[in-house]
C-alpha cells in the first residue's frame, strides 16, 4: 500500500461496516477522498454522504468514481462482488480494515481492546474517558459513541483507541502498549475451526505487546495464566483476588454506584448510567488504563459518571415505571445471558420479553445450546429468522433449531414484517431486542408503536 501521507483517494468496499466507516471518517479528516460500495444504504452510509463522501449501492463497477488510488475491503463481502473482482483484475492490492489499521497504528502509543465480548464498551469508554479528561485520544470504535454520535475521532495527541478484532485473526496485525482481554469464549469457528485455536489467537495477540506494555485481562480467563506482557494485571467485577476490582456496589435509581481498587490506587463511589453488571465490570478496564496513564481520579470519576453508552449496548429507547425498552447488539450466547441477567436484576418486577434475531448460520448451529439456555431466562421469546450476513444457508440449521432446544413454553416464532402486529398489545414490561443483523431497523418502528 502506499504511504498514508500518499493516498488521494481511497474507496472501501462495505464502507457501511461499522469497523470500515471508521476508517473512512479518518481519511476524511485528513482530506484524503473518500468513496466506497455498500449493497444497502444504511443511517451509517447517509451519515457518510452528508460528510461528502460518495457511496454507490449497486455491484457496477461503472459506479466507481476516477482516480482511485488506493482500495480497502471487508471480509465480508463475497469474492464474487463485481467491484471486489474488478480492482482485483486491474491489479490493485485489496487491503483489509486490519492492513490499514496496523499502518495508521505503527508510530503511536496504542490501546487495543480485545475479547469476544465487551470490546466495543471497552474501547468506547476508554476514549471517552480520555477525551472527556483532556488527555485526548484517537479513536477507532466498533460502535457508535452515545456521547458524540460517532465512532471515529481524532486528536493531536499520538495515541490511539483501537477496538481489535479477533475476526480472521486480524488483531494479531496491531502493536498494543496497553492491550486487553476480556473473553475468549469460542466463536467464529467458521474462521478458527476448534476453541482451542481460537484462544490461541488470543495468547499470540497477548504477546504482540510493546516491551514494558501493559495486559489488563478478566480474571476468570481459564487460560489467563499463559497470556504474555511486561505487565499483567487482572480485573473482576466481584473477585476482591484480581488487582483491580468493584465493591460497594449498589444500586441507585437505576444507575451503579461503587468503588474500584487497583493496585495502590482506590476511587470512591464511581457512577455508572448504564444497565447490566457486565457494563460495571468493563468499566473497570477503562478506569485502569486512565490509573496507569496518570489521568487524575477526580477526571476519572467525572468521565463515567458522564458516559452515556455505546448505541445498541444496553441502549434504553424507553425508560418508565410499567414499560422498559432496551436494545442490545448481543449475538452470542454468553452476551445474551450477562444481557438477560443484567436487565432482570434492573427490573426484577417486569415480565421480560426478549426479541432475537439470530445472527449466523454456522453461529447458529456451533451454539444452538447455549442461545436456548440463555433465552430460557425470559419470560417469554420471539424468535426472528436467522440472518445470513455474508454465510448462505445450511441445510436444517435455523431459528427452529434453537426453539426446540428451549425448555420454556412461551416462544413463538415470527418474521420481521409480523412483529409489530405482535407487540401492539405490550403495554408493560421489560422488552429486549437482540442481534447482529438488521434487527436494528426494527428499533424506531417498535419505539413508536410502544410509545402510543
Amino acid at each position: 500500500m502506499k504511504g498514508l501521507n500518499n493516498i488521494q483517494h481511497i474507496y472501501f468496499i462495505g464502507i457501511g461496516g461499522i469497523g470500515m466507516s471508521a476508517l473512512a471518517r479518518y481519511f476524511h479528516a485528513r482530506g484524503v477522498k473518500v468513496s466506497g460500495y455498500d449493497r444497502t444504504a444504511t443511517i451509517l452510509t447517509r451519515e457518510l454522504e452528508d460528510a461528502g463522501m460518495a457511496v454507490q449501492y449497486e455491484d457496477l463497477p461503472e459506479g466507481i468514481p476516477p482516480g482511485v488510488d488506493s482500495v480497502v475491503f471487508t471480509p465480508a463481502i463475497p469474492e464474487d462482488n463485481r467491484i471486489r473482482k474488478y480492482f482485483k483484475q486491474l491489479g490493485y492490492e485489496l487491503l483489509k480494515r486490519s492492513d490499514v489499521l496496523q499502518l495508521i497504528s505503527e508510530s503511536s502509543f496504542n490501546i487495543c481492546v480485545a475479547g469476544t465480548h465487551g470490546k466495543t464498551t471497552m474501547s468506547t469508554m476508554t476514549a471517552h474517558v480520555l477525551r472527556h479528561s483532556g488527555y485526548g485520544c484517537n479513536a477507532f470504535l466498533g460502535g457508535i459513541s452515545a456521547n458524540y454520535g460517532t465512532n471515529f475521532w481524532s486528536d493531536e495527541r499520538n495515541v490511539c483507541v483501537i477496538e481489535a478484532d479477533e475476526y480472521d485473526r486480524s488483531f494479531l496485525k496491531l502493536s498494543p502498549d496497553i492491550a486487553v482481554i476480556s473473553a475468549m469464549d469460542a466463536d467464529h469457528l467458521d474462521i478458527y475451526g476448534t476453541a482451542e485455536e481460537m484462544e490461541k489467537a488470543f495468547i499470540d495477540f497477548s504477546a504482540k505487546g510493546k516491551p514494558g506494555g501493559l495486559l489488563l485481562y478478566q480474571a476468570d480467563l481459564s487460560r489467563g495464566t499463559e497470556l504474555r506482557g511486561s505487565r499483567k494485571l487482572t480485573y473482576h467485577a466481584s473477585r476482591v483476588d484480581a488487582d483491580v476490582h468493584a465493591h460497594a456496589i449498589r444500586l441507585v435509581n437505576g444507575s451503579y454506584r461503587y468503588d474500584v481498587q487497583g493496585p495502590g490506587w482506590l476511587i470512591r463511589d464511581l457512577e455508572l448510567h448504564m444497565g447490566g453488571m457486565h457494563n460495571v465490570e468493563n468499566s473497570l478496564t477503562a478506569i485502569a488504563i486512565a490509573m496507569d496513564l496518570g489521568i487524575d481520579a477526580e477526571k476519572i470519576r467525572a468521565a463515567i459518571a458522564d458516559f452515556k453508552g455505546v448505541k445498541r449496548r444496553f441502549q434504553y429507547i424507553i425508560k418508565s415505571d410499567r414499560l422498559v425498552f432496551v436494545d442490545d447488539y448481543a449475538h452470542h450466547p454468553q452476551e445474551l445471558r450477562a444481557l438477560i441477567s443484567g436487565a432482570r436484576q434492573l427490573y426484577p418486577d417486569l415480565p421480560c420479553t426478549v426479541v432475537f434475531q439470530p445472527h449466523l448460520f454456522t453461529r447458529t448451529r456451533d451454539f444452538a445450546d447455549g442461545f436456548a439456555e440463555s433465552l430460557d431466562m425470559a419470560d417469554e421469546v420471539i424468535l426472528l429468522p436467522i440472518y445470513p450476513a455474508r454465510e448462505q444457508p445450511i441445510e436444517g440449521v435455523n431459528s427452529e433449531m434453537i426453539a426446540g432446544k428451549m425448555k420454556t413454553n412461551h416462544r413463538v416464532l415470527e418474521h420481521k414484517g409480523a412483529l409489530l402486529e405482535v407487540l401492539k398489545s405490550y403495554d408493560h414490561g421489560l422488552i429486549i431486542t437482540a442481534g447482529a443483523g438488521d434487527i436494528d431497523q426494527l428499533v424506531e418502528p417498535i419505539q413508536k408503536l410502544l410509545s402510543k
